[in-house]
């Protein structure tokens, strides 16, 4: 049976919310802006090859196939 303990993990509320930004805030002090910032272009940048890779994928599977040649199986040899 699966927990639903990793879906609830990710359900954040204001409170939560609130207190994550104040410890970044503690953490990062005034480079906060130029750390979100690089998260921000490091996801873009991940989001833009998974992407790329679906795109590949789906090029693959769509166009037909190169490498295996279609040939047919002969039966028996008649002798």
């Amino acid at each position: 049976m699966y927990s639903l303990l990793p879906i609830a993990f990710f359900n954040l509320g204001a409170p939560e919310a609130i207190v994550i930004g104040l410890v970044a805030l503690l953490l990062f002090g005034p480079r906060l802006p130029q750390v979100m910032r690089s998260l921000g272009k490091g996801i873009v940048e991940f989001k833009k090859g998974i992407r790329d890779t679906e795109d590949e994928v789906n090029r693959e599977i769509e166009s037909p196939s190169s490498a295996a040649p279609d040939k047919k199986l002969n039966g028996p040899a008649d002798e």
